[in-house]
């Protein structure tokens, strides 16, 4: 898939708050940093739990089980029990909506 995909207007997604939206079959969380805009899949690479509903401490979200953090940018893990860093998606801002695009199989 290569199309944007609109998942939420930013004056539903105000800073520091969370969605997380269907893309295709597969579970994406959208945060607001401050006025920009991460999507990683909602997948913990250690269980395959969600993260979503985790602590977010910085740029990066604590899995709510095991306590595996990444880094919401990049996806890359920053601390175990995960070591394999979590799918993140391209993010824009267009005419006052949010958008994502899965393009990991392109």
């Amino acid at each position: 898939m290569t199309d944007w995909i609109r998942v939420a207007r930013i004056e539903d997604l105000p800073p520091g708050n969370r969605c997380v939206v269907d893309v295709d079959g597969v579970e994406v969380a959208v945060f607001n940093l401050n006025g920009d805009y991460c999507a990683i899949e909602d997948v913990c690479t250690h269980d395959g739990g969600e993260l979503s509903s985790g602590e977010i401490e910085g740029e990066e979200i604590v899995c709510p089980r095991h306590g595996a953090r990444f880094n919401l940018r990049t996806g890359a893990v920053t601390a175990p029990p995960a070591y394999t860093a979590v799918a993140c998606l391209p993010v824009r801002v267009v005419a006052g909506w949010v958008e994502v695009r899965d393009d990991r199989w392109d």
